[in-house]
């Protein structure tokens, strides 16, 4: 059997607000918007490549841990690259990012570093040596 990434899902206190932030922080476009049976709103979104990224709140009477930006077990980040890493945290910053770690050099040329994105999720910026 063949498989393929399909999604990456984000919870978030409102899914709206953290839809739009990914819309001017990294150009995602908004597929779907709507209210699940769940309960849940539930924003799905698309990025320039062709990935989706699902963001939706808490279900009917679903209980919700706090986020966590930190490096932790499971699921702890997802990269996104960018072409001048120093002057996206300080665009990022400015849409309310928090730059966690870095930037920071690594073998081969490649800088990396670590942002808390509006609603929790951690996200690695990776500028490519040109």
């Amino acid at each position: 059997m063949a498989y393929e990434f399909d999604h990456v899902h984000l919870k978030a206190v409102d899914p709206g607000a953290v839809a739009d932030w990914y819309v001017r922080a990294f150009n995602f476009t908004i597929e779907k918007d709507f209210v699940r049976v769940t309960g849940d709103r539930f924003v799905r979104c698309q990025t320039t490549d062709g990935s989706t990224i699902n963001i939706s709140g808490a279900r009917t009477d679903e209980r919700m841990g706090d986020s966590d930006a930190s490096a932790h077990w499971g699921l702890e980040h997802f990269g996104i690259k960018v072409d001048d890493i120093d002057a996206e945290i300080g665009r990022l910053a400015g849409l309310g990012a928090q730059l966690l770690e870095g930037p920071s050099d690594q073998p081969g040329g490649l800088r990396i570093a670590f942002i808390k994105a509006p609603g929790g999720a951690r996200i690695e910026l990776l500028q490519h040596p040109a």
